[in-house]
């Protein structure tokens, strides 16, 4: 791992598997939105043991950058353990992550953060779909709708769009939250969301345009992960209830 930076306004985590075909431009596009924002920041690539040339990337990313470290998986870590990582590792004020393949752009990133610096302590991106007619991005949306309908109505907590991979907060408010967490796939994305209603955070949803990008492979793998959601929901569902059923320490 590299040094740790300096205390700053903002840290940025990125979670990196199988980026090599977009990483250097997004990073670009990133920084130039930061950069524009005026505030102070810090870059955490954490690469999870990708298969394609990511970890080279991120070294070469990193060199010579004062606010920005990386740390190196030695296997696969899983997104949601590896954004729970970068969030532990922050120096900053507001610390968040967004997916670096940015089908949520980061041009909606001052729009997010605006919203804490006007009284929230959190704030996460509500995607509004351009799917498009390819069968696999109208599946997708399908899928994920689903998904937004089967989360309300198990869960008492007022999101439409837990899974976004575009949330930050204020970090003194998340860590405690985080360090509760304990799903190390996708399903985070709803877990946290879920313990941070639960401890009382405020969290608000900023309308942002999800466009799918078509020339990117996705890690998704549909079936695989319907199921692990489906299994995640339950054994969060069976901890809650442990957790609410606990005796109290004398």
């Amino acid at each position: 791992m590299t040094s740790p930076a300096a205390p700053c306004d903002l840290s940025v985590v990125i979670a990196c598997y199988q980026e090599e075909g977009h990483l250097e431009e997004s990073v670009r596009q990133l920084t130039a939105t930061l950069d524009a924002e005026g505030r102070s920041y810090e870059l955490i690539f954490l690469e999870d043991k990708s298969k394609d040339r990511t970890a080279e990337i991120v070294a070469r990313l990193v060199q010579g950058h004062a606010n920005r470290r990386a740390v190196f998986h030695a296997q696969n870590v899983g997104r949601g353990g590896t954004v729970t990582e970068g969030f532990l590792l922050a120096t900053g004020r507001i610390v968040g992550f967004l997916d670096i393949d940015l089908e949520v752009h980061c041009h909606f990133l001052p729009s997010v953060l605006a919203a804490i610096d006007d009284g929230a302590d959190g704030a996460t991106a509500y995607r509004h779909y351009s799917a498009g007619w390819r069968p696999t991005a109208l599946l997708r949306h399908f899928l994920s709708s689903g998904y937004r309908w089967l989360f309300q109505r198990t869960f008492a907590v007022p999101f439409k769009d837990p899974e976004t991979g575009f949330k930050f907060f204020l970090r003194e408010k998340i860590v405690p939250v985080v360090q509760r967490t304990r799903d190390v796939g996708w399903f985070w994305d709803s877990e946290i969301m879920v313990l941070a209603h639960q401890a009382g955070l405020k969290v608000v949803e900023v309308p942002c345009r999800f466009e799918r990008r078509a020339d990117k492979q996705s890690t998704v793998r549909i079936v695989r992960d319907v199921w692990r959601y489906l299994l995640a929901i339950r054994a969060f569902r069976a901890r809650q209830r442990a957790e609410r059923t606990a005796p109290t320490p004398r």
